[in-house]
């Protein structure tokens, strides 16, 4: 509805519009002044570079001054029409976007001093780095700060102006109508806090249980599309904060995890929201079964990356976990978010007494009888689990040389690892296993093991190795790079090469390799090199190594027991480690190398993932990393022993090997999220037929604005 029409019908209003009317020709000279000091910092170019410009990163910059021109001009010219939009939408999607940009830059400043991280920029083709993270965080703070406190600022005042909003924007007089946006990033900071951050190492665990409850009320009273803003908004927000650390991992992990999650919350938000405001009293089921099932499907496929899933908050709450090997950790996640929407349901009862729909006793009922089940599981496990016999134990050796294979010399991390190994077989004569992380040992052994040691400095090295493990006589499995020989369709020979992990006997053996299945997406594996060769270029001149994925999941057979060696982040994906398990590892050992973040939050958030594999499977998990968190998890994802964050060091554990349990989720595997997929699907396709023929529940949908 246009202020014209209310105020010829509400004449209190012309005095307090006029003001209005005032205040937004304020805001148009503040916008129209920062842009132009943002556009001259723009040409003298950045702290500590001046000058430099014409990258992509000025690009964006650039871009984002000429949407803020576009909003001033529109604020005076188009005062009169459309004022809800301007004055309310789009500082809402200029804030969003400036804080997204925000984020990317002054996540890159923070790892500008680490010399082979270099800044989001191409100059000719080229990196350019960064000269330093103090000066780069300056700059970020100039080109964004002052658009984010002008767009905050709009937000706040216009939408303190309760009357004028009340009476002329039907809908906006509610406390979630009006601050929908900062609860929303609220939702989104608390779910960020209830994982490993870099605010706490351990995490607040408890904010998971209430984490959406903000999100979920502003999404309950405010219309379809203005709640999907607000949903994606949250989703790309706590994915950018969960996971800053990726600014280290490569030039450009952060920007394809963020605009992926910008299409999937997009995608995952448009028929949820829908669901949600359609289903009535059964309302409180639709999001706690479509996140689980959100969970399930970005775990899949080329682009699965399964971090930061609601229920992995709970990874020290070792009672309720244990429901994991029912439902797999989508059960614990369905837990969690039950709770934050049975929360919503009670809020929204007492906030408005006077709707028709009851007490919600329902939600509380089913949130209360599955959670006391939960717990009730979980001792009856943890004590059976307790007091299963061992029929073995068996010693590991589990060595953290703190190396990263990107960044120091192949003959120092040798050196390092043969050390740390002497050091605990001194501690430990006889283990039965040694363990060296992903890529612990760099240079090729099938390929340099064939060259004479006096020809290249890498078959010395891969002599010295293959002598060093020979003279020991222990059982070793390391990480390591791998080929394969193969010819194409046109019968012409081409080389694959894996990352991988191989396996040695105590006589010096190669007995068998693991060839990495589910490789990381865009820095490690991308299949459309063909359909999209303009991509896969841009790939590889940011310094990314390709792989090939392997095809089989290994199980390596000791004499004493057998295991498997996920590497990396598949210890992050429940079906991947079950299928391993089905294939008959006694143990899941996994080999990582999370040197590269240097940040214990990304070590921590990595762990506690792959902690709810032993969970599930009822195996031992133990894990090996260059640097990050070296550790033993038991089969009730209780954590026996660790090395510290980023030091060399080792640990000697002895696993007791016990009696096999078959669980419920390796005999189904994925059935939890299937089943609610299935669920939803019903439920939305009742609900389209019920729209289409007929008028849907009183106040069950929000018109659109």
């Amino acid at each position: 509805m246009e202020v014209r029409d209310n105020l010829r019908t509400n004449r209190s209003l012309q005095t307090p519009v006029l003001k209005l009317y005032s205040s937004i020709k304020t805001f148009s000279m503040a916008i129209f002044s920062v842009s132009v000091l943002e556009i001259f910092y723009l040409i003298i170019g950045p702290i500590g570079n001046p000058g430099g410009g014409g990258n992509v990163s000025d690009i964006l910059f650039l871009s984002l001054i000429a949407v803020h021109l576009f909003w001033g001009v529109s604020l005076i010219t188009n005062r009169r029409k459309n004022l809800f939009f301007f004055i309310l939408q789009i500082p809402e999607i200029l804030f969003i976007t400036t804080l997204v940009l925000f984020i990317f830059y002054y996540t890159y400043a923070l790892n500008a001093n680490m010399d082979y991280v270099q800044r989001f920029q191409v100059t000719s083709g080229n990196l350019s780095l960064a000269p330093d993270s103090t000066l780069e965080r300056a700059n970020a703070l100039m080109r964004f700060l002052p658009f984010l406190l002008l767009n905050g600022t709009a937000l706040a005042y216009f939408r303190s102006k309760r009357k004028i909003l009340a009476l002329t924007f039907n809908g906006m007089e509610s406390f979630t109508g009006r601050w929908a946006l900062p609860l929303s990033l609220l939702s989104s900071m608390l779910y960020t806090l209830s994982f490993p951050s870099f605010i706490s190492l351990k995490g607040f665990s408890e904010l998971a249980w209430v984490s959406l409850v903000p999100l979920l009320l502003v999404i309950k009273n405010t219309n379809y599309r203005r709640a999907v803003f607000y949903g994606v908004s949250f989703g790309v927000i706590h994915t950018m904060l969960t996971n800053y650390w990726l600014g280290t991992f490569s030039l450009i992990s952060l920007q394809f995890i963020t605009g992926y999650y910008l299409l999937i919350y997009t995608l995952f938000m448009l028929p949820t929201i829908w669901i949600y405001k359609q289903a009535g009293r059964l309302r409180f089921l639709v999001f706690p079964a479509a996140m689980v099932v959100f969970d399930y499907l970005r775990s899949y496929g080329f682009m699965g990356y399964p971090w930061s899933m609601l229920g992995v908050s709970q990874y020290d709450f070792i009672p309720l976990i244990q429901i994991a090997s029912l439902t797999g950790v989508w059960g614990v996640t369905f837990i969690v978010t039950l709770c934050n929407s049975v929360v919503v349901e009670v809020l929204d009862h007492f906030l408005r007494p006077l709707k028709k729909e009851g007490k919600p006793m329902l939600p509380i009922a089913l949130f209360f009888i599955l959670f006391v089940f939960s717990i009730i599981h979980g001792y009856s496990t943890i004590s059976q689990e307790e007091s299963k016999s061992t029929d073995r134990t068996v010693r590991i050796v589990l060595i953290q040389q703190n190396t990263d294979p990107r960044k120091h010399d192949y003959q120092i991390g040798l050196n390092r690892l043969t050390r740390l190994t002497d050091q605990a077989l001194k501690e430990s004569p006889d283990p039965d296993l040694v363990v060296w992380s992903e890529t612990a040992f760099v240079p090729n052994i099938r390929r340099w093991s064939k060259y004479d040691p006096e020809e290249h400095h890498l078959a010395r090295l891969v002599h010295d190795f293959l002598r060093y493990q020979k003279e020991r006589r222990i059982w070793l499995v390391t990480g390591n790079d791998d080929y394969l020989i193969t010819q194409d369709e046109d019968g012409k020979e081409i080389r694959l090469d894996y990352n991988a992990s191989v396996f040695f006997s105590d006589e010096g053996e190669r007995l068998e390799t693991y060839h990495k299945v589910h490789l990381v997406p865009f820095t490690e594996y991308f299949p459309f090199k063909e359909e999209l060769p303009w991509l896969h270029e841009l790939l590889l001149n940011f310094d990314v190594n390709l792989w090939e994925p392997g095809d089989k999941r290994t199980v390596f057979n000791h004499p004493l027991f057998s295991f498997s060696t996920p590497i990396c982040f598949e210890d992050s994906f429940p079906g991947e480690v079950r299928e391993f398990v089905l294939a008959g590892a006694d143990m899941i050992i996994n080999l990582s190398n999370d040197f590269w973040s240097l940040t214990e939050t990304e070590a921590k958030q990595h762990f506690i993932n792959a902690k709810f594999r032993a969970l599930e499977t009822r195996r031992p998990l133990l894990r090996a990393t260059a640097s990050g968190l070296t550790s033993y998890v038991d089969t009730t994802g209780t954590l026996k022993a660790d090395a510290p964050y980023y030091e060399e060091s080792f640990i000697v554990v002895d696993v007791p090997l016990k009696e096999h349990t078959n669980t419920l989720y390796l005999k189904w595997g994925d059935w939890f999220p299937l089943m609610l997929g299935l669920a939803l699907g019903i439920l939305s396709l009742l609900y389209f037929i019920r729209w289409i023929i007929g008028p849907v529940e009183k106040g069950a949908n929000i018109p659109y604005r």
